[in-house]
């Protein structure tokens, strides 16, 4: 006899079948609340690396740099140090990304 057949003696058929339901209605809900928090945080992370980008190619061009040089010159420490969050901040996008996908 498995765990279902002594809840349908024990509880009956009815009860057991508004428990199922019950369990399952609340699962979704949960899984739905856990899928828009992460969507939430992605849309997050994506807003800081927005600004992130914005002030970076701000602060390029206001030192005479093209952003698009970011890669093959020595950049002043203040550049070098947003240029290694932004990398951080992409990082950190791709891996929430990846975990929606799963």
């Amino acid at each position: 006899m498995n765990v279902f057949d002594s809840k349908i003696k024990r509880q009956g058929l009815s009860r057991l079948r508004r428990e199922i339901a019950h369990e399952t209605i609340n699962g979704s809900y949960h899984k739905m609340f856990a899928m828009d928090n992460r969507r939430e945080g992605i849309e997050t992370i994506r807003e800081r690396l927005r600004r992130l980008d914005a002030e970076f190619d701000r602060e390029m061009r206001a030192r005479g740099f093209d952003p698009a040089q970011a890669e093959t010159v020595a950049l002043p420490a203040h550049l070098a140090a947003l240029y290694a969050e932004r990398d951080q901040i992409k990082a950190e996008l791709e891996e929430s990304e990846g975990k929606t996908d799963d």
